[in-house]
């Protein structure tokens, strides 16, 4: 018995009539942009083949694991230096945002960024079609200042690092005496070495043309250190090469991502790379990540190597930007957002959804026809939580049909401006609203379907994050949201259009967010099992750089922002929806003969909760993002 029959099982379950052979076959990872698709790029028009062209040739940094196999390590391409198309705009005076240097710690410590690197080495996966990166030491740094670690990234996109840097500060006057805010290490434990030719033991070999020695500091008693550092010589580094800093100074960090994993002798012993951030992020948290990586042979959280990561302990907002400040970031970075070409459900304001027929419904009132929302959602019920008391529908009938499809035309996106990773960066969520999310389509292997009414409810707010360096004023990633998930994009790996601004695909019916065009799966991509996900480019699109409208910055203090009354509406903007394709599925893969059911069981086991039911969404200020960092 074959996949294909548990497919049809659960497409039949799923009741639909008609089932249709999928556009193009399912890829886990996003379809990678050309090169041309760099800074600054206008690609409207363009085809999908240089998205194929730059995965052909940077495909090792979308394929995982990694197996020992002979053969000399191949030459890897050196990743070009990114720069963005268009120079950055003077930015608008005042207060300290992009001015190379930021005070933390009560002015302890000095904080600036190193964006040049030289080479040490590259290391490689010696599997076909798996990833490298290459280890840089900061370089052009500002007299004074020292470094704090190495940095690593993959061999898959242009070279664009932001490492921290930092010097000791005038401590303030009647401050309590205390030791430096930085020392030497008093050594360094070498943590594993890689030799290009021949073996050793404990030792790996063959992943590199040059040998490699990676190291953590000692730090004194009372310090910690920041980041590991790499050699080409089996001599550890001289001690002044890095600092470490006062503990009070510092903030819990913890490994995240794979920068690059290397098998080492013996079973299941792996190398990893990881980058370091703070464990504890969002808009009021302290923890500053300064780019560095962490490395281990043994399993151990950085923590256990003695690393942790800056801490803006009295959380210094000084280099956040001004109101005006924050109005020419959004319109040189605003990301343009671009709808599937087949997409019913758009976007609108909400004030033309008010305007148009969305209406109030109370618990245990009137059900037939609730109460009239003004365009500004000035008599909506505000604070408290999702309590369930009352909720956003839209009217029956053709009116609200007409609705659901929402107005492009009077679409713009909200934008919240808050504090990121300690006040060294700034995060502006971009939130749009859409009436309505459409069906849901269904991909079984080679089929696709669609599942009815299943994925419909009133009411969807998505939204996508960019990050820009208090520092320098440069974007530094992408966060797209998507469903209960999402991921970031380095500034780098971005598709751009007229000038700095990054692109962001809509997918069909659902809205969520991605990078590139592409067909994504949400549920299980080895089954090939799950929800589409499709995003591509069309004439239906939203720029937000020219359509925004700031509803939040609450670091800029009381009443420099005035919050929209809609904004503080906690409750649900839709009622709930219960579905039954999943309890259809379900009682088919029950009445399977006991060979076959467990497997169309594991099958069904991947597919998303939205199947059974469809709680109301809530509004963007009930996201335990909005004060939280991303899901990433």
């Amino acid at each position: 018995m074959t996949n294909t029959l548990y497919l049809l099982v659960l497409a039949a379950a799923a009741g639909s009539w008609c089932l249709t052979v999928a556009a193009w076959p399912f890829s886990a990872e996003p379809i990678r942009p050309s090169r041309s698709y760099r800074a600054g790029t206008s690609a409207a028009g363009q085809s999908g083949k240089p998205a194929r062209a730059m995965r052909q040739r940077w495909g090792s940094c979308f394929s995982g694991g990694d197996v020992r196999v002979g053969g000399r390590v191949p030459e890897e391409p050196e990743p070009e230096v990114f720069s963005f198309a268009h120079p950055l705009p003077f930015w608008p005076p005042g207060g300290g945002f992009a001015q190379g240097r930021i005070r933390i710690g009560g002015g302890e410590l000095e904080l600036a960024a190193a964006t040049a690197f030289q080479k040490i080495c590259t290391l490689s996966s010696r599997r076909r079609g798996g990833g490298s990166a290459t280890f840089y030491r900061p370089v052009g740094v500002p007299a004074g200042f020292s470094l704090l670690g190495y940095y690593c990234q993959p061999n898959c996109r242009p070279l664009h690092g932001h490492v921290l840097v930092a010097r000791a500060g005038e401590r303030p006057p009647g401050a309590t005496p205390q030791p430096p805010p930085l020392a030497k290490p008093l050594d360094y434990a070498l943590i594993w070495e890689f030799h290009a030719g021949g073996s050793r033991a404990n030792a790996g070999h063959g992943y590199g043309r040059s040998d490699a020695y990676f190291w953590v500091p000692v730090p004194p008693e009372g310090y910690w250190a920041i980041g590991c550092l790499v050699t080409t010589e089996r001599q550890s580094p001289p001690l002044e090469e890095v600092a470490c800093v006062r503990e009070d100074l510092t903030d819990e960090c913890e490994p995240h991502g794979s920068l690059l994993r290397l098998q080492l002798p013996g079973p299941s012993s792996f190398f990893t790379v990881q980058g370091v951030r703070p464990v504890r992020r969002g808009m009021w948290r302290k923890g500053v990540c300064v780019g560095t990586f962490c490395c281990a042979a043994d399993g151990l959280p950085p923590r256990e190597h003695g690393m942790a990561c800056l801490g803006n302990v009295e959380l210094d907002l000084s280099a956040m930007p001004t109101l005006e400040q924050a109005h020419a970031v959004i319109r040189h970075y605003g990301p343009t957002l671009f709808f599937h070409p087949k997409e019913v459900y758009l976007p609108s304001s909400v004030s033309w959804f008010f305007k148009n027929g969305a209406a109030l419904y109370k618990r245990g009132g009137d059900t037939a026809a609730g109460e009239e929302i003004d365009g500004e959602g000035s008599n909506l019920p505000g604070g408290g939580c999702n309590d369930g008391e009352y909720w956003i529908d839209v009217p029956s009938g053709e009116r609200g049909r007409a609705v659901c499809r929402g107005n492009i035309d009077s679409a713009e996106l909200y934008a919240h401006v808050k504090p990121a990773m300690g006040g060294t960066c700034t995060d502006v969520a971009m939130w749009v609203f859409c009436p309505f999310n459409g069906p849901a389509r269904l991909k079984l292997g080679p089929i696709s379907l669609p599942l009815g009414k299943t994925g419909r409810h009133v009411g969807d707010w998505e939204h996508s994050t960019f990050r820009v360096s208090n520092l320098t004023g440069e974007l530094m990633g992408v966060y797209y949201s998507q469903h209960s998930g999402g991921h970031w994009v380095d500034a780098s790996a971005l598709e751009y259009i007229d000038g700095n601004r990054p692109v962001v695909y809509s997918s069909r019916n659902g809205h969520a967010s991605y990078a590139y065009p592409g067909v994504y799966l949400q549920g299980s991509a080895a089954l090939g099992i799950g929800i589409r996900n499709d995003a591509a480019r069309s004439s239906l699109f939203v720029d937000s750089s020219a359509r925004y409208r700031i509803v939040a910055a609450e670091y800029l203090g009381e009443g420099a922002v005035v919050e929209p009354q809609w904004l503080q509406f906690m409750r649900e903007w839709g009622p709930t929806v219960v579905y039954k394709s999943r309890k259809r599925m379900e009682w088919m893969v029950g009445r399977l003969p006991p060979r076959l059911k467990c497997r169309a069981e594991s099958m069904l086991n991947k597919m998303p909760n939205e199947l059974s039911r469809e709680e109301g969404p809530t509004g963007p200020k009930e996201k335990n993002n909005w004060e939280g960092d991303e899901r990433w």
